[in-house]
Order: structure tokens, then sequence, then C-alpha cells
């Protein structure tokens, strides 16, 4: 499959003009994470957005003490939107749960390509804002059940 029709049938895709999805394939690159990869790091300095399209990740929130899983993510979902924002750290690790492939979009030159192409750049953060809601109300519910509230 080629990374434009990889791009078309990704839910966080859908809907983008034909230019766009050619602008968007020249920046993705196709990678693979084994089960238990972290992919990302709390607190490191975000540079890549990822669409996932086969497999899962996990999304935690990890101290030296213990991990929790806020989140799990499969096929046709994203992650690593801090690297839209400039000087973001990342805000949760992200860890494969099983061998996962995705899309990885540098977070510099997709920030550069939606400022170039403004209806995109709305388009990303339309959709963006989706993804960061979901990280709030994901993280609001499990801390609601680490406190014993009935979700």
């Amino acid at each position: 499959m080629t990374r434009i029709q990889a791009l078309k049938d990704h839910p966080f895709a859908v809907g983008l003009s034909g230019t766009q999805l050619d602008g968007l394939a020249k920046l993705a690159t196709e990678v693979m994470f084994q089960e238990d990869e972290v992919i990302l790091v709390d607190g490191q300095q975000s540079t890549s957005f990822y669409l996932v399209m086969s497999g899962s990740v996990a999304v935690e929130l990890s101290t030296p003490r213990y991990t929790i899983c806020v989140q799990s993510l499969g096929p046709g979902t994203v992650f690593g939107w801090s690297a839209l924002l400039e000087h973001q750290d990342t805000l949760f690790q992200v860890r494969a749960r099983e061998r996962t492939t995705a899309l990885e979009l540098n977070g510099a030159a997709l920030k550069a390509r939606c400022f170039e192409d403004t209806a995109l750049g709305a388009a990303v953060l339309h959709r963006a804002l989706y993804v960061v809601a979901g990280r709030v109300k994901a993280t609001e519910l499990r801390f609601a059940e680490m406190c014993g509230v009935k979700v």
C-alpha cells in the first residue's frame, strides 16, 4: 500500500484533498515498533506525530514508582500531538502493546506545511484538538477509577 493510500484510508486524514494528502505523504515515513518498545518518553522534547496503521500502543502516565495506562490506541488513531507545538515536552509515555506499524511525520515539517496550506492547518488543528480532548477525558476517567468513582 502506498503512503498516499494509507493516509487516505486513515480516519485522521479522511476528507483532505488529494494535494493535501500528497503533501503529507511526502512527510511520512513508515515505522515499526516491537512489543513493549517505548516510543515516546514523557518529559522529552516532542518531534514526531504518528498515525497508527496496525497494532496498538498504550498511552501511559509514568513516574519512577509506577506506570498507569491511560488509554489504548489501535489502528486509525494518532499520538504525538505535542510535536505540533514549539518546544513542547511529551506529556505521556507511549509504549507499543504489540508489533505496531505507523506513519511518522516530522512535527516541524508538518507544522511548516500547515502554515503554507492554511486549510490543511485548520483541518490538522481541528483534528488534533479532538485527540487532546480525548486524552484529557481518558486521564479524567482513569483518575476517577483510581479514586473509586464508578465510571
